[in-house]
């Protein structure tokens, strides 16, 4: 019964993720506005990219190899932090946050199986500080997951 907060927010994380990818990159066809789209410029813009790598581009690779790689890590930490989760005495909040997690993750690995490279839409600058990086909700909701994880962890409470 406790476990319907990880499953709830997990779907609710993946459901979000991929309709915002679908509504940004397919609907406002944010790939063929050049400069992309002004949201609160600065602040927020929606930038059309295909990331191949993990977050921020990191460790790019374009071979079939290195998608199934990232696609079986992706699916192995989906599963150690679900698994986890159902060994400790986890809160509800952990639940939760887990569930991020989770349906952050498998929202990139389902990218990853539908065009080869996960979809990135995001780009927040600031302060006169242009960020060339892109991102999705998903990857919001893996960082804040974990890091919800990391400070409310149960035995640290304790």
């Amino acid at each position: 019964m406790r476990y319907r907060f990880l499953f709830w927010a997990g779907l609710a994380a993946f459901l979000i993720d991929q309709i915002s990818k679908y509504l940004v990159v397919h609907v406002m066809r944010v790939a063929e506005q050049p400069g992309g789209i002004d949201v609160l410029p600065p602040l927020v813009v929606f930038k059309y990219g295909e990331n191949r790598g993990i977050n921020f581009g990191l460790f790019q690779g374009n071979s079939e190899a290195a998608r199934w790689v990232l696609i079986g890590i992706s699916i192995a930490i989906s599963l150690a932090v679900l698994i986890w989760l159902r060994r400790i005495a986890a809160s509800k909040f952990m639940l939760i946050c887990g569930g991020l997690l989770i349906g952050g993750a498998l929202g990139n690995v389902v990218d990853r199986l539908l065009y080869g490279y996960v979809l990135d839409f995001l780009n927040m600058s600031c302060c006169g500080i242009n960020n060339p990086f892109v991102f999705n909700l998903a990857d919001v909701f893996i960082f804040a997951g974990a890091l919800g994880l990391v400070l409310f962890d149960s035995k640290k409470a304790s």
